[in-house]
Order: C-alpha cells, then structure tokens, then sequence
C-alpha cells in the first residue's frame, strides 16, 4: 500500500443517540482511573468508567508491569487510600501463598495480573459505578470552555455520553488532547523515554536461581550475565540488567526487561511496530534465560503484554507546572492532594545513553498541587495519571502507578464535589478536598487532624533494582 499524499473527507453529519448520563464520568481504567471511579461514586455521583479494553490496569495488566512500584518512602507509606486498599485486595485475592509470601511488603510487590483484573472489576461495581468496556471516546463536543459530551464508538455503534464533570484518565492525555488543551510531549527533541514488551514465563525453579546467587555473589538482576551475552551477540546492546524479575509463584515470573526505542505512544503505527519489535525481542531473551541463567533452563512464555509498556507520551499544560525544584526541595503546597517519595526515573533514549535517576532522602517526600491537574482552558476537566502538568524529570517520578492511585482518588472525590455544586473543578474547595481525602485514608504529610502515621512494616527489593518501571 503506498504512501499517499494526505487528504481529507467531509464525514456527513450524523444524529447520534445520548448512551448515557452520568454525573461523572472517566475515561481509561488504568490505576488513576479505577481509583477516580471509586472514589467519585462512593462520594455519591453517578460515575461512568470507559475503558477501551475487556478489564481494567492499564499497564499493570494490559502491558503485564511486573510489580508495583514502591508504597512507601523507606519508613511509612506515602500512598494510602484506596491504592493501598486496591494492594492488600490483590493480596489476599491471590491465595495463601501469594499472601504470606507478600503479606508485609509494600515495596515491588508482584502483579498477579488475573487476580488483579477481577479485583478491579469487584472494588469498581461495588463502589456503585458504572464500567463501559470495549469502548473508546473519539470526538469531544465542546461549549465555550466546558466539555458538552464525548462520542464514543463501540461494537453497539457511536452514541454521546453526556456528563457534569470528566476525568481523562487516559495515561496519554487522550480526552485532554481531543478537547484542544495545550501539552508537550517527551524531551526537547521530542526524544521519549524507551517502550518495554513485559512477558510472564512458568516452568522456572526459584530455589536454584537464589542457590546460583548465593554461590556466585552474583546481583539478582544478573548484570553480569547480561554484559556477558552481548559480549557474545546473544542479547542485543543497550541495558546492561534486567531491571525488574517479579516471582509471582517457585515458579511464574513476571519480566521487565529490555527496550524498545522510538516508540510514540500516541501514534497507531509506532504501537503496531513496537509490539512486533517487542515479541521478537522476548524470544531473544528467552533464549538468553535459558542458556545463560541457571534456574531458567525449562522455562515457557505464557504470556505478553497486549501493548508494549509506555512510561511517557503527553503532558498537559495545567494551571501550575509541577518542577524538577519542587521535587528535590520536597516542596509543600496548599493545595496538596497527595505525596510522592519515588525517585525521578528516566529511561535511556536510545542504547547509547544513560538512566537519569535522583532519589529523595529517605523518609522525604514531595506534594503534588491540585492545580497541576487541572489543565487550562477546560473548566469541567480534570486529568489524573502520568500526563499531568509537570516538567519531564518530575514526570518520571510522578508517572509509577502508586501515584497514579492517589491522583485519581483525588480527581474522583473532586468530581463528587463538583457535581453536587453544580460546579467547575476549579470551584471546588481545596481545604474540603484534603479534608476528605484525608479521611478516606490519603496521607498528605501530617496536616492537622491527620490519623497518625500507618506504621511500615516491611519494605523489599529482593529482585527488583532503581530501575524498575
């Protein structure tokens, strides 16, 4: 099929049915989304999730991320909530062996993927909202500047969800970007952090990996057996570890390993290259599994992400821009809804360069402004998840899927007020945001009337290093 040079066509104006009405409603279940349904309906509106897939997790399940990012800041936990609540569900959901192999970790906790699909599906009915799979919102309807409704299309057809308040939960700005609000996207050559096709392999022996550690003294993310294989032409350049083995079982684990350059997030064709990139790559490293790593001889792929992993595309420009300042003088704001302690974490552009990482002491951590969700120009818009405003260092912090849980809740109490106050977002109260927020469990660093301090029972890396996500 060639090329051809770009045309247009006048689509014929359509009549399309009004689906649904809500009083808020969200698009994309990934982590912030699930949390911003929850957290919209328990608060009382009337709460539609969209979601294009057949589940909700977002990364955590469509591009199989092995484990959860860190809960805490190295002393107590920072994301509270109902992210920790959706943690401990997954937790005991799994079974007996998961949970008393996990019970006290906060830190890297593996993804049981299946488990944490029906997870979502029961917290996000429970709480009352309404979840609309297989669906995608393709055209906003706006009206000065207020969203008047979202077409979506689906297997039933293209109808319009009409709604008081929305929440772009997308991870890549989708709604935001339709409705004309500005944003910037990767570097500033419009470099992008790199993709990365997560897998899940059965058939591995834990016993004799931990034995091969132990004996050789070599790091679990086997540095050395990386640099080793491709001295040897049997991996590729570029990442000299692996950065994240996730043990669901003895004998199930779950990869972060390797990556793929160039990926545009945004774009259908970069997506599609990708995954074909990301599929063969995995056989790759099966083979180096096998070959090279003792405890992997047997293994079998199971499972691949149905899109590869994507850690940056859009950011949107909000009423305040979260920076790189803010985030190592752990500032504090007034309008703080939620705390983030996880270290900036830029992935390498190409195989040639370098990690970018800068940690926060421990116990520290930063607030993330309410403002910096708002993006400007829309009053009945909100956006939680990644591509919330924020220089591109701070949105390697912010991006990890613990946050994106305390952003949404956020978002989604939000939108109750507004919704009951017949109200833009930017006329909520702040101080009866936090309020609520706070006693839905959210830690926002010890303001007044604040609970004590959840105590930390146990935080591990076992196999996961600082550059897991």
């Amino acid at each position: 099929m060639r090329n051809e040079a770009l045309q247009a066509v006048t689509i014929p104006a359509q009549q399309l049915p009004v689906s649904h009405t809500p009083d808020v409603v969200v698009v994309g279940g990934g982590a912030s989304g699930v949390a911003a349904a929850i957290s919209a309906s328990r608060s009382g509106a009337d709460t539609l999730l969209i979601e294009q897939r057949g589940y909700m997790g977002g990364m955590g399940t469509a591009a199989l991320v092995p484990a959860f990012c860190p809960y805490t800041d190295g002393e107590k936990p920072v994301i509270r909530g109902i992210g920790l609540e959706l943690l401990e569900k997954m937790k005991h959901a799994a079974g007996d062996g998961f949970l008393n192999r996990y019970k006290d970790q906060l830190d890297w906790v593996p993804i049981d993927v299946e488990t944490l699909k029906r997870v979502y599906d029961d917290a996000v009915l429970a709480s009352g909202a309404k979840v609309l799979f297989h669906t995608v919102a393709d055209q906003v309807l706006l009206e000065g500047e207020r969203i008047d409704g979202l077409v979506i299309s689906n297997k039933s057809g293209r109808s319009v969800v009409k709604a008081k308040l929305y929440i772009d939960a997308s991870g890549d700005a989708d709604l935001a970007a339709l409705a004309g609000v500005p944003f910037h996207i990767g570097g500033d050559s419009g470099e992008l952090q790199p993709g990365t096709m997560c897998y899940v392999v059965t058939g591995a022996d834990r016993a004799r990996f931990h034995q091969f550690l132990e004996n050789t003294g070599e790091h679990p993310q086997l540095e050395g057996l990386v640099i080793e294989a491709q001295k040897n032409g049997d991996l590729p350049e570029g990442r000299k570890r692996i950065s994240g083995m996730a043990w669901i079982t003895d004998s199930v684990v779950g990869f972060n390993f390797g990556h793929i350059f160039g990926v545009d997030g945004t774009n259908a064709a970069s997506l599609t290259s990708a995954a074909i990139e990301g599929r063969r790559l995995i056989d790759t490293q099966i083979r180096f599994l096998r070959q090279y790593v003792p405890g992997f001889e047997h293994i079998h792929l199971v499972h691949s992400g149905d899109q590869i992993g994507i850690r940056e595309t859009r950011r949107i420009v909000g009423d305040y821009t979260l920076v790189v300042e803010d985030f190592l003088s752990m500032r504090t704001f007034e309008d703080d809804i939620a705390r983030n302690s996880y270290y900036i974490d830029i992935h390498l552009a190409n195989a040639g360069s370098t990690m970018t990482i800068k940690h926060l002491p421990k116990g520290e951590s930063h607030g993330v402004p309410y403002r910096c969700m708002l993006p400007q120009g829309k009053s009945n818009l909100i956006v939680a998840g990644r591509s919330v405003s924020s220089d591109r260092p701070v949105q390697g912090s912010l991006r990890v899927m613990p946050n994106c849980f305390a952003m949404g809740e956020a978002a989604g109490t939000a939108a109750a007020m507004a919704a009951e106050a017949d109200c833009g977002f930017r006329e909520v109260p702040v101080r009866e945001l936090q309020r609520k927020l706070i006693e839905q469990g959210a830690w926002l660093g010890g303001r007044p009337g604040e609970a004590s301090p959840v105590p930390l029972a146990a935080v591990s890396a076992v196999t996961f290093d600082d550059e897991c996500k």
